[in-house]
């Protein structure tokens, strides 16, 4: 005797009458499990009589089951826009009546002549699992963006003040890192089965976001090139004037001057202060990232389908973010030395160093002024990333005092006693930065000043040796041989100032106020004697 059941097409008929429930999700889910149970039955207690007439009965039957709900589901999933947990549970209901209709199929074919391979064809998958991959993907998409929107929002209104918190760094860095934390808590608690698998997507986002972040965080703040000045044109003063020039010249690059403590308004979003914070803020973030990776393997333990991957060493890094801090704490360390000593500093190299009575016009003045801008990086600026800011700020210092010596302008000229006076003058800049041990690696400030040590012998050399090691130079160079016959090529000029640089032993001649120096220069290149 036959039980009484309802049939498919009753069954479809009793889903279609509750679709305009108020909450249909779980209607598809148990749908999917009488469906199941129906399966069940059809094989125990139909199957083997109906066998008799068809043999394949089992998976006949359970191919039109599973048409039958593919047709629902399919409408189903056409209809879906968000990720909610009935949603999950409807789609993983429908993989899991899925699985158990073909493994039925499978087993009441095993002996036909294919197998049950064209039985099979007959029931396309319902791909559950790649809607769900299909839903989450929309989900990451959309919260990446909302995190996007937000920097883009945020960091327009950032001060960068120190003491928002007791490490001065940005308020709007902790609490995107908070975002990004909760997101990550979000995503491992979707009841879904593929965590593994689409966490990559998840991770990309959110590291192209603090990506994101770090290249505002840096942004508009300039580089080491914008506050480098533009070289003078090589010229003579007159010698043997008492005064060196006939009237002051305008600055030479007036709109690099700063304002005269070397420092900025408090509210200056480029000021030193603000500066610093930026940079301590991409070393917050840098250092925040391993926590963000080892929260990612904590909650992959907690996942039983990630077990596998684990063990096989699957690993999540935030890569363009790393890159982005690394890159950008080195900008900002050159971008901030640069600044504060050609802007904030610039009425200083410029229009004080050096200009008129040279043992008068000494770097006291500079090293007054350096003095609390070391301080400042000292008592803001993160200890990991302290050391790199002051290197950076010693190096351009001391490009700045080889510039005012070589490339100083016309209000300049210097004797070869003079060159004691300055070497002296560099070793004082030296001892600032050494701070009697307290600062800087000696070897670090030795490297970092070889380039100007190697150039001051230069100060206190004869002209005439000068002259002699200007001609060979040029012969040396490939300059030598387009040159005019009897005429010397102007050596151009690198910027990368050393002994044995064509330019840089010009620059020397053209600076010394001597005659046989003017000599030379007149009647080589025709350099004026006065301006």
């Amino acid at each position: 005797m036959y039980v009484t059941h309802l049939s498919p097409v009753q069954r479809m008929e009793e889903a279609d009458s509750k679709r305009s429930s108020r909450n249909p999700t779980p209607v598809m889910s148990i749908l999917a499990k009488d469906i199941g149970d129906l399966a069940i039955k059809e094989k125990n207690l139909y199957s083997p009589i109906l066998k008799t007439w068809h043999p394949l009965a089992s998976g006949v039957a359970v191919a039109t089951l599973h048409s039958c709900y593919g047709s629902e589901l399919k409408q189903f999933i056409a209809g879906l826009t968000e990720l909610t947990p009935e949603t999950v549970q409807v789609l993983k209901s429908a993989d899991k009546l899925e699985k158990d209709l073909v493994n039925i199929a499978v087993e009441d074919s095993v002996d036909s002549d294919d197998g049950g391979k064209s039985l099979i064809r007959e029931m396309p998958p319902y791909e559950a699992e790649n809607a769900i991959a299909n839903l989450v993907k929309v989900w990451i998409k959309e919260r990446v963006d909302r995190l996007k929107g937000w920097v883009d929002r945020n960091l327009k209104q950032e001060t960068w003040s120190p003491g928002a918190n007791r490490d001065n760094f940005a308020p709007s860095s902790v609490e995107m890192l908070r975002i990004i934390g909760e997101t990550l808590d979000a995503f491992f608690e979707l009841p879904i089965p593929m965590h593994p698998a689409l966490l990559p997507d998840l991770t990309a986002g959110l590291d192209r976001s603090l990506q994101l972040y770090v290249s505002k965080a840096k942004s508009g703040c300039g580089s080491r090139s914008s506050f480098m000045p533009e070289l003078p044109p090589l010229t003579r003063c007159e010698v043997g004037s008492k005064l060196l020039f006939k009237k002051k010249e305008k600055p030479q690059n007036p709109q690099h001057r700063g304002p005269q403590n070397g420092a900025t308004n408090g509210t200056d979003p480029l000021g030193l202060p603000q500066l610093c914070v930026r940079l301590n803020t991409l070393q917050y973030i840098r250092s925040e990232l391993e926590n963000l990776e080892k929260k990612i393997k904590t909650c992959l333990r907690n996942v039983e389908s990630a077990q596998a991957d684990i063990t096989n060493g699957l690993e999540f890094k935030f890569e363009l973010c790393q890159a982005a801090c690394q890159e950008g704490i080195q900008h900002l360390c050159e971008t901030t030395a640069y600044k504060v000593t050609f802007f904030d500093l610039g009425h200083i190299l410029w229009d004080t160093l050096y200009i008129g009575d040279i043992a008068s016009s000494r770097v006291d003045l500079l090293l007054r002024e350096l003095d609390p801008i070391l301080e400042t990086i000292s008592g803001t600026v993160h200890i990991k990333v302290r050391n790199r800011a002051i290197t950076a700020l010693m190096k351009a210092t001391f490009d700045g005092f080889l510039l005012v010596i070589l490339a100083g302008g016309p209000l300049r000229a210097f004797t070869r006693q003079d060159s004691q006076i300055i070497e002296g003058d560099f070793r004082s800049l030296r001892d600032l930065f050494l701070a009697d041990g307290d600062g800087l690696p000696e070897e670090l400030v030795d490297k970092a000043s070889s380039q100007v040590k190697n150039v001051l012998p230069l100060l206190r050399t004869e002209s005439e040796g000068l002259i002699e090691r200007f001609k060979r130079l040029i012969a040396d160079s490939d300059q030598s041989r387009t040159a005019s016959r009897g005429k010397l090529p102007m050596p151009t000029t690198t910027g990368h100032w050393s002994p044995n640089d064509a330019n840089t032993v010009l620059r020397v001649l053209c600076y010394r106020h001597e005659e046989a120096a003017t000599r030379f220069l007149k009647k080589t290149y025709g350099l004026p004697k006065k301006l």
